[in-house]
């Protein structure tokens, strides 16, 4: 829970963190102007913090007293940011420190899957300074996906589908991120589940055109169909929502989240935990919001609402 009331929260100054400094700053940008517009015309004196490298002195010089964190990818996500404002004593939307560094990293939430007897698609993962010789022969299963471990909006990922590609997918998420992860391709249904103040949303079937949930089909309009609710089994679809409510809660994420699954053959598999989902046009949060009866400035002032610090 939040540590001020809707009326306290009224008489705050609020800054919406957008932009940054990682590969995903135009989403941030849209998500981030989306959340300030929801914001101003709510009422609250929310103004925007495109965020840099003098970010201390970019608040203090604002005026801030709440943040809303709307950034995506490194230096906003990834734990970074939230720790600069539990040292300013600034609440914050979203997740505390830990949660956000580990679900950040997709080899540590796996193994965090693993140990909490969650799902996940095998793999194989390479640290900097790893041999990629090593890598490649533990990799035995084929088509894999190749990513970056700290990277979003499936920047940098590719489908191998023979050793070659491997190769070149491994060397391609390398020059992004300290650390690659090989899962094995799961060939199904793509499902995402947003939770929200510990509450499962309705799950999304997701049907990109081009067969392949990539930068372009997420954040261009059309090029993806959105089947909500997600025409799934009832008790599989009952599964799904409670191991996204579990997922979010052995991470420790606060606030808004979200989940993503692979389902093949009635079987789900964890791909990954998302702390700051997109709230752009296409984004899912809101989508699923939408669809359980709460429009965009409501599901906006629910984050906000939640703002605090670490306990």
């Amino acid at each position: 829970m939040s540590c001020f009331s809707a009326k306290e929260m009224a008489a705050k100054k609020i800054g919406v963190l957008l932009g940054g400094m990682s590969a995903e700053r135009e989403i941030s940008l849209k998500t981030g102007n989306a959340a300030l517009q929801a914001l101003q015309q709510l009422g609250y004196a929310a103004v925007a913090i495109d965020v840099q490298k003098n970010l201390p002195q970019q608040l203090q010089q604002a005026g801030i007293e709440i943040a809303f964190i709307a950034l995506h990818g490194r230096f906003g996500e990834d734990g970074r940011v939230q720790g600069l404002l539990e040292m300013l004593q600034i609440p914050y939307t979203g997740s505390g420190v830990l949660a956000s560094s580990l679900a950040i990293d997709k080899v540590m939430t796996k193994q965090f899957f693993l140990y909490h007897q969650l799902p996940t698609p095998e793999f194989n993962f390479m640290r900097d300074g790893d041999s990629m010789t090593d890598l490649l022969e533990r990799c035995h299963h084929l088509p894999a996906v190749v990513k970056p471990s700290r990277e979003g909006s499936t920047i940098g990922i590719t489908i191998a589908e023979n050793r070659e590609e491997l190769r070149a997918g491994i060397e391609l998420a390398s020059n992004l991120d300290g650390t690659v992860l090989v899962e094995d391709f799961i060939e199904g249904s793509e499902l995402t589940v947003s939770v929200l103040n510990g509450r499962a949303l309705p799950v999304i079937k997701i049907v990109p055109k081009s067969g392949f949930y990539d930068y372009q089909a997420k954040y261009n309009s059309g090029d993806t169909e959105y089947l909500l609710p997600a025409p799934i089994d009832k008790d599989v679809y009952q599964l799904v929502q409670q191991a996204a409510v579990k997922a979010c809660r052995v991470v420790g994420c606060r606030g808004a989240a979200r989940v993503d699954f692979m389902l093949r053959q009635g079987e789900f598999y964890c791909i990954e935990v998302n702390t700051i989902p997109g709230m752009t046009g296409t984004s899912l949060l809101p989508k699923a919001a939408q669809a359980a009866g709460i429009d965009f400035a409501q599901l906006v002032e629910m984050i906000l609402l939640d703002a605090d610090l670490d306990k």
